[in-house]
């Protein structure tokens, strides 16, 4: 395979279907634009109905062989790739911020060693899928169970962190033994490609497909009859349309959707270095992640300071070009979001007050500045729904009752955070918020053992760990 693969960055892109680069059918194709430009800087296939049912076939056919391998060959399979990757990091890597626009060094030395770390986690965890000893539960009946992979899995990824979430979704279910068409985001295609095309070097053809498109291309790939699984992260409308699409088939669904994650500060903490922890991390990736701190509520007694100290630590943050070796964050995405995220901010109430922030930058590109927003209440809009940009949001609480009920009075479910040095307050806040991850004292920090998931409009379903293995299979009773 070639350092640079074709399509990666500066000119059109092909799906990888059975091994081999392929155009669409229909020889369509979107442009790719630079967030952090404007500029159009390649062009992606649009791939309709002819295309998805190539990648389904590809995956069907390679299927057969490969879910009756050992755990052994998918493990040195996928230890191979993690290998690859890293040996492709400048070409993942070009490839990743090209079509994102964050910062060049963030991508090479934070995000891709965790993405090469998963790959490697979910190698080691395929010989170490559990099972059942065989047990006589009847007079003369011996039972045991079987554990095995459930298909041809239709995998929809978004455009935050492209490359991350293709390698989430594509090594626990290649680990279990499954095949794999994953249909990146329209925006964000070109890592998940080359991802594809490094794959091809190490495992059979059609294990591993990638198809692009646009939200009718999903649709196409989802609603194929031989797709068994379906896993997406994304919108909250996206999880809903696929779910109630899936049910007609009774296809398994695996959801990861929004978040609107809230924070929790006592004013037991050292506020100056809370407030500085905090923003450091709210405003990575501008943002754009479900897990993000977006919802900051503070004790009345220290609300005030709290304030001061984080806008002003914010107000310390730099946004900038991928090449920009100080940018604490790049751009939004995509002109969409960008219009969202100014909507949001336009609409405010008039009791709400931005104390820093709130303008797109005069240059070219996506960019907004890192923004700050006090004197809001819980029934705000922006309060209740998902920002997804570099906007927080900072509101008091008067006791740990209410800031609990501020906390859970959203719809969504997937991440929180408390910040306290009582230990029984801590203890009390992770069984009480109804989150599928709670920090205490950090935040956003993920690793590969635990599980990723969340509850209510979150979704269901988790990535990584062993839950995201066991959600790639399914169990057969054999009595004998």
């Amino acid at each position: 395979m070639a350092d640079t693969p074709t399509g990666a960055v500066g000119g059109a892109l092909l799906n990888h279907i059975g091994g081999v680069d392929r155009p669409a059918a229909s020889g369509e194709t979107t442009a790719l634009t630079d967030p952090a430009t404007g500029r159009v800087h390649a062009r992606a296939p649009r791939s309709g109905r002819a295309d998805t049912d190539a990648a389904v076939a590809a995956a069907s056919a390679a299927y057969e062989g490969w879910s009756t391998t050992t755990p052994a060959v998918r493990q040195r399979a996928l230890l191979a790739l993690a290998d690859a990757m890293e040996a492709h990091a400048d070409a993942l890597t070009a490839a990743e911020t090209a079509d994102t626009g964050k910062p060049v060094r963030q991508f090479r030395d934070e995000e891709l060693p965790a993405i090469v770390d998963t790959v490697r986690y979910f190698a080691g965890a395929a010989r170490n899928l559990p099972g059942a000893a065989a047990a006589e539960y009847t007079p003369g009946r011996t039972s045991l169970l079987r554990r095995e992979p459930v298909g041809v899995c239709a995998q929809i990824t978004p455009w935050n962190y492209p490359l991350m979430m293709a390698a989430w979704k594509i090594a626990p279910a290649v680990a279990a033994g499954n095949t794999t068409v994953l249909k990146p985001a329209d925006t964000t295609p070109s890592s998940s490609v080359l991802l594809a095309r490094i794959a091809s070097a190490h495992l059979p053809p059609g294990v591993v497909n990638v198809v692009c498109g646009d939200r009718d291309t999903g649709r196409a790939l989802t609603a194929h009859r031989d797709v068994a699984l379906i896993a997406v992260t994304g919108s909250v409308r996206a999880g809903q349309e696929i779910a109630a699409a899936a049910a007609a088939g009774l296809k398994r669904v695996h959801l990861e959707l929004g978040g609107n994650a809230p924070v929790i500060v006592h004013d037991d903490v050292d506020v100056a270095a809370t407030a500085a922890a905090l923003a450091a991390v709210a405003y990575y990736n501008a943002g754009q992640d479900c897990t993000a701190p977006t919802r900051l509520l503070v004790h009345h007694r220290v609300h005030d300071a709290f304030l001061a100290a984080f806008a002003a630590s914010v107000r310390k943050l730099r946004t900038g070009p991928p090449d920009d070796p100080n940018a604490d964050f790049g751009p939004l995405n995509n002109a969409a979001q960008l219009a969202s995220v100014r909507a949001l901010l336009d609409r405010l109430p008039a009791h709400a007050e931005i104390v820093t922030g709130g303008a797109r930058l005069d240059r070219p590109g996506f960019f907004v500045e890192p923004t700050v927003v006090a004197g809001v209440r819980q029934d705000d809009e922006i309060v209740q729904e998902e920002t997804f940009g570099p906007v927080v949001t900072v509101q008091p609480f008067a006791d740990e009752t209410e800031a609990l009920r501020l906390a859970n009075g959203v719809r969504f479910g997937l991440a929180a955070g408390v910040w306290t040095s009582d230990h029984d307050r801590a203890m009390r806040a992770t069984r009480m918020l109804h989150t599928g991850i709670v920090w205490v004292n950090t935040h956003g920090t993920t690793v590969s053992e635990m599980p990723h998931g969340g509850v209510k409009h979150s979704g269901y379903g988790s990535d990584l760990s062993l839950s995201g293995l066991l959600d790639y299979t399914q169990v057969k009773h054999v009595m004998l």
